[in-house]
């Protein structure tokens, strides 16, 4: 995604607690024209979102401090249920599955993932809203 003179920037708040995860995604998403809000726990997410409003988040479910459904539940009744957010995990349990979309996740992506199809699903909800 080419930034051109009158387009958007859109924010992408990362919320991950394995830094080498995190480090990819934030480079893939940048390299595409993102700005990327890093956070390495989710207490760091917590803190970025009372400071920055995003266009979309990605969080993964097993952090410290604060889980993932937690930065979900903030930002879906906090800030805007209008914020995608794209839950990663590397438990594909249904009943995980089950709470994160009750929440309001907009879509859930399973570890090991393909940085190319968060791109993708990035994107889509973007373009979507």
């Amino acid at each position: 995604m080419e930034n051109k003179p009158n387009s958007r920037v859109y924010t992408i708040l990362i919320a991950e607690d394995e830094a080498l995860v995190l480090k990819m995604l934030s480079y893939r998403l940048q390299k595409e024209g993102f700005t990327v809000v890093a956070a390495s726990d989710g207490k760091q997410a917590l803190e970025s979102l009372r400071t920055t409003t995003p266009d979309l988040v990605i969080t993964d479910l097993m952090m410290p401090y604060h889980s993932g459904l937690e930065v979900l539940e903030y930002v879906k009744k906090s800030l805007s249920s209008r914020i995608p957010v794209l839950v990663l995990s590397a438990s594909g349990q249904e009943q995980t599955v089950l709470k994160a979309f009750s929440l309001g996740a907009d879509d859930f992506a399973l570890k090991p993932f393909s940085p190319n199809e968060i791109v993708s699903r990035v994107r889509k909800h973007l373009n979507s809203r």
